[in-house]
């Protein structure tokens, strides 16, 4: 794995960790820590790996972003900046890894952006959550855009209009994280629902998950097409042949992708 300045990448059997390792500024999101992310992001994402868990270093998660990298910025460099993070959210979304965000403590704005970006996320209880824009000078708009796919929009707009924080259980309610757990035993929720979201064929994972993403947003009948066509070709693929034969012949699957 590439050496990063503000980044640990490790990886053991099929998982990399990412772990934002700038807990001086509180993880936050400059140029050049975006830009590592989404490097080892896409680096992670070409290789075997079958999960990715991003972490974190230090007393908060993410503080979004670094507002000192921000001011020193004009319109162009601010949309520049905002267009990076957005690529990062959306390489989440496209690598054919599970991506579990392991969140030990607090995440605002882009930070909190990050974490509704992943594909599942475990809380430690000590965690919390907030889009804190809406009580100061600049309103967390993209920040809101996946957390309201997660939450839905009552819920953000109280979110995003008071910035007041939740705490790691009414993020579980809200939808926002998949578990809560004590600090320490969050490594072990998240290595439990990493395993149980990799088994099975990684291609067929890799194109359920992309399609997943694809149909969310659609009306119900152009979801339903998608769906169709791609499910229709992914019964032709060597891991749903492999899990339908094994089924009928009562034996264990034998994953070859």
């Amino acid at each position: 794995m590439t050496d990063y300045q503000h980044l640990l990448v490790t990886r053991a059997g099929g998982t990399a960790r990412i772990t934002m390792n700038r807990p001086a500024r509180r993880n936050s999101l400059s140029e050049d820590h975006l830009r590592e992310l989404l490097a080892a992001v896409t680096e992670v994402g070409g290789t075997d790996a079958t999960g990715i868990v991003l972490a974190a270093e230090g007393p908060v998660f993410s503080a979004g972003h670094d507002f000192g990298d921000v001011a020193a910025r004009d319109l162009p460099g601010v949309r520049a900046l905002l267009g990076l993070c957005t690529e990062l959210m959306r390489t989440l979304h496209e690598v054919p890894q599970v991506v579990v965000a392991r969140v030990h403590a607090l995440a605002t704005a882009a930070g909190c952006q990050l974490v509704a970006s992943c594909d599942l996320a475990v809380a430690a209880d000590t965690a919390g959550f907030a889009l804190p824009g809406g009580r100061g000078g600049w309103f967390c708009h993209t920040p809101a855009v996946p957390v309201a796919r997660s939450i839905g929009r009552k819920r953000l707009m109280e979110l995003a209009l008071t910035g007041d924080p939740i705490d790691a259980r009414t993020a579980l309610d809200w939808g926002l994280v998949n578990r809560v757990v004590p600090a320490a035993e969050l490594d072990a929720a998240v290595d439990d629902l990493l395993a149980r979201a990799t088994r099975g064929s990684r291609a067929s994972k890799a194109l359920g998950k992309r399609t997943l993403y694809a149909q969310l947003d659609r009306p119900e009948a152009d979801a339903y097409a998608l769906a169709v066509e791609v499910m229709a070709a992914a019964s032709q693929l060597p891991g749903a042949r492999e899990g339908m034969a094994s089924f009928l012949e009562k034996r264990h699957p034998v994953w070859t992708d």
